[in-house]
């Protein structure tokens, strides 16, 4: 695990089980949002922090890979990477592994904007600066897209 962030771990319910008898896929965004707000709170921008700055982080944009079938009941663990930060953006990714596996179930890669009720604002020096000396290199599956599917 990244130095200073815990893994996030969460235990499937069975109300997160699909027809199929799989974790739904909105429940493995669900768990990596909790794993998102678990972050958040080990590096200071936790209730605290909005309430004294008005500041929060927002997420505007996601990539989930869904690469194994998780059953009810599994212990999910998801590791946390900061991948880059700037004034007001954090580049973060997530994976997801069940069960104490070695390989992710999922994963996903978000940006986030420091935001303010007037908008997106600067992080402060102190927190950007945090999250500077958390990041990671990427791992190698981040930074993709989903390619063109073929006609016919």
């Amino acid at each position: 695990m990244t130095d200073g962030l815990p893994p996030h771990v969460e235990r499937v319910r069975p109300a997160w089980i699909d027809y199929n008898g799989h974790l739904s896929e909105a429940y493995y965004v669900l768990v990596f949002g909790h794993a998102t707000d678990a972050m958040m709170e080990a590096t200071g921008l936790d209730g605290a922090y909005r309430a004294a700055t008005g500041c929060s982080l927002y997420t505007v944009e996601s990539h989930v890979r869904y690469l194994r079938e998780v059953r009810d009941g599994a212990e999910l663990r998801v590791r946390t990477r900061v991948l880059g930060v700037d004034a007001k953006r954090l580049r973060l990714a997530h994976e997801m592994y069940a069960e104490g596996g070695t390989e992710p179930v999922a994963t996903t890669e978000l940006l986030g904007l420091h935001v303010a009720a007037s908008g997106v604002v600067p992080f402060p020096e102190e927190v950007r600066a945090r999250y500077a000396a958390l990041a990671e290199a990427p791992p190698a599956w981040a930074g993709r897209a989903i390619g063109p599917v073929p006609r016919g």
